[in-house]
């Protein structure tokens, strides 16, 4: 903003607590889960779920493991009514699910609720009206806080009065006083405590006053204190069930759910990904898989997060976005070099921990939990663009395509690599990181080719060997023999006879290739010039593991010859 716009706003009120309790406090157990994807989640999409829709995504929640969903508004839709009764008529609702539903404190459609309502084994009544002083001036012209009390008792009046008409049903009673966040909150309580005087409830049959910051007006912490202070201030305290309902307008609607269970709440209102009007609604897979990295099991089943997403995204017709927290298709990937170092290191190091002691807590740089304990992958944590480094890139050749590159090797394959990606300006696939390993590193033939090679026993010694090989070197064909105590060494020795000799052979290794063919070896030789020092790596493919041995001494050969 400029500066001059800044002036039309103010700070809010806070909450007076100077010995609040929930700073020391920990999360230690989970709480109540309600979803509300069905109502406020469906009210934000800019086309509505229709019936069958809506019945997939119920279907999900059940198995996610919610037995607490609100399934809607019957009173003001008759999408939302009809929903409601083929759930009950079709007895689709499972025994250890109640179900909830909004309405408004207005007599009509709390009799239309309890029609809708009938033949429901267990269901939560949802009665609400606005509070805050905002909406008292504005939405209810300049009304007062008695009247405003006034609409709630009425409303939860009517609400006890007709509960005995839904016969066979487990009815919990629930009241928001809406926007209660920017409400001041002795009056909230005030209501509250109202509603409470009407509906007695009891410690067995307790009532669920919900909290809701309705428009997410100030930091957490401060939210945090008016929690605290409503659950310290309330009378009967033990009868009730504190919830909260937070929404995501300063980004911190998580925040605001995990401090306020700190701070005494019960029990969590909330949407998958955080659906909702204008910023979103709280996202709870964020919050129960927060705990779940605590170690505190939440009741609630995220394991197969991948299809999870796909349902929602296929009934609500949104798309969850690549960072969201757990559920974003890049939040187990790295692009940095140093990351994927790092990545790759603890994916080894927790292996070899777990072979040692299979409880070893999890600890893997980078990642806060475990990709695999919701349905994702290793294969997908890196990925290589212009910002990535040598780890990620042999990480990936390793894990995709099964070449183990020796460590000293993994700078020049790095550099070639990710130069390709800031050419290229973007992210580089996995085949095409194996293609251009395989351009600048494998089987090179230019300057040096080999155009026949064989192997041969040296007569009268116990060790040495005889190479016989055709070679083309910058064009010019010729044969050379060479002695030596390998293959390798036997063909040094023929380029030697030659000429060719401005190198020292420092390194080899070799492999099978994991993925590939049966067949198929590896071989790496790190060659040093005796000129300039400059060191060059070159890996060679083949059926035979000599061959490949020398395919890599032919390519680590043309490559110093370049330095």
């Amino acid at each position: 903003m400029k500066p001059e716009a800044t002036k039309k706003y103010q700070p809010f009120r806070t909450v007076e607590l100077p010995d609040r309790q929930w700073p020391d406090r920990h999360i230690t157990s989970t709480p109540q889960w309600a979803s509300v994807d069905l109502r406020d989640g469906n009210q934000a999409l800019p086309i509505p779920m229709n019936i069958e829709e809506k019945l997939e995504l119920f279907d999900l929640l059940v198995s996610i493991g919610f037995q607490q969903i609100e399934v809607g508004f019957p009173s003001a839709s008759e999408t939302e009514f009809l929903f409601l009764r083929r759930l009950i008529e079709e007895d689709r609702i499972p025994n250890d699910v109640t179900v909830q539903v909004l309405v408004q404190a207005r007599e009509h459609l709390i009799r239309k609720t309890f029609e809708a309502l009938k033949g429901a084994k267990s269901a939560i009544i949802h009665l609400y009206n606005s509070t805050s002083p905002l909406q008292r001036r504005v939405t209810f012209g300049d009304a007062s806080q008695e009247k405003i009390k006034s609409i709630a008792v009425e409303g939860a009046k009517l609400i006890k009065q007709l509960a005995p008409e839904l016969v066979g049903t487990e009815l919990t009673l629930q009241y928001s006083p809406e926007s209660f966040s920017d409400t001041e909150t002795e009056y909230a309580l005030e209501v509250c405590e109202a509603v409470m005087d009407i509906w007695q409830p009891t410690v067995d049959n307790k009532i669920i006053l919900n909290l809701p910051a309705t428009v997410e007006w100030f930091t957490p912490n401060q939210h945090a204190d008016q929690i605290e202070w409503f659950c310290r201030n309330m009378k009967e305290r033990e009868k009730a069930i504190i919830s909260l309902h937070t929404h995501n307008d300063r980004g911190t609607g998580v925040a605001a759910t995990e401090l306020g269970l700190l701070a005494g709440a019960d029990r969590v209102e909330g949407t998958l990904f955080g659906n909702g009007e204008r910023t979103g609604n709280l996202d709870i897979v964020i919050v129960a898989l927060n705990m779940n990295s605590h170690g505190i099991e939440t009741g609630l089943d995220f394991s197969n997060l991948f299809d999870i997403r796909t349902t929602y995204e296929k009934v609500t017709k949104l798309t969850v976005p690549e960072r969201q927290p757990y559920a974003g298709e890049l939040v187990f990937t790295a692009f940095s070099g140093s990351h994927q170092d790092a990545i790759k290191k603890g994916i080894e190091r927790r292996a070899q921990d777990l072979h040692s002691d299979p409880q070893t807590p999890f600890a893997i740089p980078y990642l806060t939990i475990d990709p695999k304990d919701i349905g994702r992958s290793y294969e997908a944590i890196i990925r290589i663009n212009s910002q990535s480094g040598k780890g990620g890139i042999a990480y990936i050749l390793d894990k995709e395509h099964g070449f183990e590159l020796p460590k000293t090797m993994h700078p020049q394959v790095g550099t070639k690599i990710y130069g390709l990606a800031d050419t290229l300006g973007r992210e580089l696939e996995a085949e095409e990181i194996k293609e251009a390993f395989y351009e600048h590193f494998v089987n090179l033939a230019t300057p040096l080719e080999i155009l026949d090679y064989s192997l041969h026993s040296e007569p009268g010694t116990r060790n040495e060997v005889r190479c016989d090989a055709e070679i083309s070197y910058q064009g010019q064909q010729q044969k050379v023999q060479g002695t030596g105590n390998g293959p390798i060494n036997a063909l040094v020795h023929a380029l030697e006879k030659i000429g060719l000799k401005n190198f020292t052979l420092t390194d080899y290794r070799s492999h099978a290739v994991r993925g590939g063919s049966d067949a198929d070896s590896a071989a790496y030789v790190q060659l040093q010039g005796t000129q300039n020092d400059a060191i060059a790596w070159g890996a060679g493919v083949d059926p035979s593991i000599e061959m490949a041995g020398i395919r890599a001494f032919v390519s680590a050969f043309n490559l110093i010859q370049t330095q």
